[in-house]
């Protein structure tokens, strides 16, 4: 052993005399490493995003969303060659949901949404915000976690109170030096007991909205029965009929919303009550057939009349990280082909070095040494310089995820398995692609090797 640490030692003597030419065999190593630590590094990120996503629009859930059109729209044709004004559809409702829970097997927790843009003000300060009129069982559905107070009880949402659950911006915004529980907050004209301020978000989704997902910090929830009481109800309005103007003022629980006779002008025609129906399957499985038969029930509800869609976020999602992971697979093998790059540049530069040094061998064979030295010699040089590029690739690897993630805004995460595998592959780099030089200097005969000119 003691013998093949001094072949070693030689190794790196003629590592440290051609130090060019040893960083110059790295480079390669240096550039693959660092880029397969990189690639990994964006695809943890993108698999961690998918999994916070999911957590976000709720394991198992299902969101079925009104199709909402301007009135030219509707009188539209369609493809069967009949108006589809000539039947009748209420629209999504509360009694759609009350039907889904109660017939359908499979439905583990369900809630409406119903939602309305406004200003919150309180204590002089007036902002934008979103109000949700949901059932108790929207937060488990969403996973959604209080910091303080309480969700609704039954009473609450039984009698339609005039209580709120907020989000965390909210608190910041309004309530910064004091508790909110059992203060007061206006939206719209009514006032609000805020009764629970919900755990603050750190995860921005405001892209994935239209997946299902609901960012939720600046949103103020109340119970769907106050939204219909207090707020509006679109399967309560009233109109009246102003003469000769040819406007239509469609008017709810003081919000007010205009249709007029210009057919250039944009219509109102949401007649929905609901804007979403959020369901609960118990297992994963139960997701398609269960969508198969919620689609099946609605249209028969709403007189085969399709003015809805089903959304299922979590096979979306999924879908989404599938695609993501055939996107990381090709850019870590495109990143993995710098590496056999690499390993080519060392096995190249070694073979150059077997022919500058075989008067070296020739010298070292005739005094004694055996094959198996000059082999442990060539393949140490090799893989000295093959490890020593993956240490250094590994840095720059951490390094640039880093920077991918501060200026990209792309989620990295740099894992230990991605560091292990760069650092191995590395190393079998410097055997495999150091092997052969090593062989051949080894198998070189000393009288030939000292005549050699």
């Amino acid at each position: 052993m003691k013998r093949y640490f001094h072949d070693i030692v030689i190794a790196l003597e003629s590592i440290l005399a051609n130090k060019l030419k040893s960083v110059l065999t790295a480079l390669g190593i240096i550039f693959g490493v660092a880029a397969v630590i990189s690639m990994l590094a964006i695809g943890n990120g993108a698999q961690q995003e998918i999994l916070e996503q999911i957590k976000m629009v709720g394991v198992n859930n299902i969101v079925i969303n009104p199709i909402v059109q301007d009135e030219s729209s509707n009188e539209s044709e369609n493809g069967n060659g009949e108006q589809q004004q000539s039947k009748f559809s209420r629209g999504l409702s509360l009694l759609d949901a009350k039907a889904i829970e109660q017939i359908v097997p499979s439905v583990k927790m369900i809630s409406p949404e119903i939602v309305l843009n406004s200003y919150v003000m309180q204590k002089g300060k007036r902002l934008p915000a979103k109000l949700l009129g949901v059932s108790n069982d929207y937060f488990e559905l969403y996973n959604l976690e209080l910091s303080s107070g309480t969700f609704f009880n039954d009473y609450h949402e039984e009698h339609g109170i005039q209580v709120c659950v907020i989000g965390a911006n909210i608190k910041s915004k309004f309530f910064s030096d004091e508790n909110p529980v059992n203060k007061y907050i206006k939206f719209g004209n009514i006032w609000l007991k805020v009764i629970g301020v919900l755990e603050r978000s750190s995860f921005s989704l405001t892209a994935y909205e239209n997946t299902g997902i609901n960012v939720y910090n600046d949103n103020l929830y109340i119970p769907v029965k106050t939204m219909l009481l207090r707020y509006q109800n679109r399967a309560l309005i009233n109109s009246k009929m102003f003469s000769g103007s040819g406007t239509t003022i469609i008017s709810g629980f003081g919000f007010m919303s205009i249709r007029s006779s210009d057919p250039g002008a944009n219509t109102y025609s949401n007649y929905n009550q609901l804007d979403k129906i959020i369901v609960q399957v118990e297992e994963t499985e139960q997701l398609k057939s269960t969508t198969e038969v919620l689609g099946r029930m609605i249209l028969r509800r709403h007189s085969e009349v399709k003015d809805f869609e089903i959304i299922v976020p979590e096979l979306l999602l999924k879908q989404q990280q599938r695609t993501k992971d055939i996107f990381n697979i090709v850019l870590g093998a495109i990143a993995s082909i710098s590496l056999v790059v690499g390993g080519i540049g060392i096995m190249n530069i070694m073979f150059a070095s077997v022919m500058e040094r075989i008067k070296e061998i020739g010298t070292r064979m005739a005094i004694g040494a055996k094959k198996m030295d000059i082999t442990v010699q060539f393949l140490s040089e090799a893989i000295m310089i093959s490890i020593t590029g993956g240490v250094i690739g590994i840095v720059f690897g951490v390094v640039l995820a880093k920077l991918i993630n501060q200026f990209a805004g792309i989620l990295t995460i740099v894992s230990p398995f991605s560091i292990v595998v760069a650092f191995g592959v590395s190393a079998a780099v410097g055997v495999i692609f150091g092997y052969s030089p090593a062989k051949r200097a080894a198998e070189k005969d000393p009288i030939e090797s000292l005549r050699y000119e």
